[in-house]
């Protein structure tokens, strides 16, 4: 199956897609942890074997990106090398390793009619994961929902198809390895757009929730067409503040990394803030400048060097995933909050000072999915909180908030035993 499928063959694809899936859930919640352990150890395994077969795979769709002139920060999120293809494999190992949150007794207690009431927690059921360039999210979406017991519909963009299809065969493997079923973890075998809409608005009876990973408009369009609940964010604008007690060279490698690191991250900052009284202000102005990266600044930012551009309104609103950042003079932490409040996305914003209250400040009333204290906003990553992997940053405030791992990944029930009680 591939691009040419047609509009009649859509529905049948996807729902025959959607009832192997919702037959693998049921098996999948059953499973032991040493199976699911076993199937994940076995898809890392496979992963390095056959990282020659993904890395040709990927070649095909870098020169299929050129040709269509996609952008540099797109190539670079479709890019795979031998490290990114060892990453993954470490990735889904440690996930394999994470505990296992089916069946995990969140909350129990005792009523005074002797019933004991158990807070557990269950598989979400059939995940749908719509991406687009970065093949890696197939190795990481496949292992976080099969060790939190869930069957997944994949649905990789047409520029990854290569890369998706390759790395999706090393986690059948695992499965077949570990003698779960094959339809725990399915791609989409269409790069028909026409699959994603089927896939948001006609599968109610088999998809329990979907995770949109991607650019502005690939979240807009889900939000929009999903008729299944939907855990994701929109936009990742992301800001520094740094404060008048900030160490100079603290706050340069903060900035530095937080911009420039991998710019096509969610995580990436857009935004730098600049108390008007610290020294590390011009100091950082001048090193995200020398590093290559656009500067748009008001007036005061603009006086710091003649190669800062003018920010515009927009500006302030932007997530440019490329080496561009906008920047701004604030007077103090109160009027850092007040920006990121108006312009901020709530997915990550980060103070770097010395001074506990403002941090304290800063930390308690910025309503972002992550806050952090003197560190880079690239740690923004399921990997770094020590999930092994996520399936993405979630801003939403119900369910899931923050990288969605293997415990976002569930839900709960309430289990109640007595012995013969009935309500008066």
């Amino acid at each position: 199956m591939n691009a040419a499928t047609t509009a009649t063959e859509i529905p049948a694809l996807m729902d025959s897609l959607g009832r192997a899936a919702t037959q693998a859930a049921r098996a999948l919640a059953q499973a032991t942890s040493a199976q699911k352990r076993a199937a994940l150890e076995a898809a890392a395994q496979a992963i390095r074997a056959h990282a020659d077969a993904i890395l040709e795979a990927n070649r095909l769709d870098i020169e299929q990106a050129k040709q269509r002139e996609l952008s540099g920060a797109m190539l670079d999120r479709l890019m795979l090398n031998e490290a990114r293809v060892e990453g993954m494999a470490r990735g889904v190992e440690e996930v394999a390793a994470l505990d296992d949150p089916v069946g995990v007794v969140a909350a129990e207690w005792t009523r005074p009619n002797g019933l004991l009431i158990q807070r557990v927690r269950v598989p979400l059921g059939v995940v749908g994961i719509i991406y687009e360039s970065r093949p890696n999210v197939t190795a990481d979406a496949g292992a976080l929902c099969l060790k939190s017991g869930n069957a997944v519909i994949l649905r990789g963009g047409s520029e990854s198809a290569h890369s998706s299809r390759a790395i999706h065969e090393r986690l059948v493997q695992g499965l077949r390895a570990a003698e779960l079923p094959e339809a725990a973890i399915q791609i989409v075998p269409t790069t028909d757009r026409a699959a994603v809409g089927y896939m948001l608005a006609s599968m109610t009876q088999y998809i329990d929730v979907v995770v949109p990973r991607g650019g502005r408009s690939l979240v807009e369009r889900v939000q929009k067409e999903a008729r299944v609940p939907v855990i994701g964010h929109l936009e990742g604008n992301c800001h520094v503040y740094v404060d008048r007690a900030a160490d100079v060279h603290m706050a340069q490698q903060i900035v530095l990394n937080a911009k420039l690191r991998r710019t096509g991250i969610c995580g990436a900052a857009e935004t730098v803030l600049l108390n008007r009284a610290s020294a590390a202000a011009p100091v950082v102005i001048k090193a995200l400048l020398d590093s290559g990266c656009e500067v748009r600044g008001d007036e005061e930012v603009q006086r710091f060097d003649p190669r800062v551009k003018p920010a515009r309104e927009e500006d302030w609103r932007t997530e440019y995933l490329d080496s561009i950042i906008a920047a701004r003079v604030v007077g103090d932490v109160e009027e850092a909050i007040e920006h990121i409040a108006a312009y901020g996305s709530a997915h990550t914003e980060s103070i770097v000072t010395n001074d506990a209250q403002a941090a304290e400040r800063f930390l308690t009333r910025v309503d972002s999915a992550i806050v952090l204290h003197n560190a880079s906003t690239q740690f923004a990553d399921g990997g770094e909180f020590g999930m092994g992997a996520e399936i993405g940053i979630s801003t939403d405030k119900f369910h899931a908030r923050g990288p969605v791992g293997v415990e976002q990944l569930t839900s709960y029930k309430y289990v109640v035993r007595g012995q013969g009680q009935v309500r008066p």
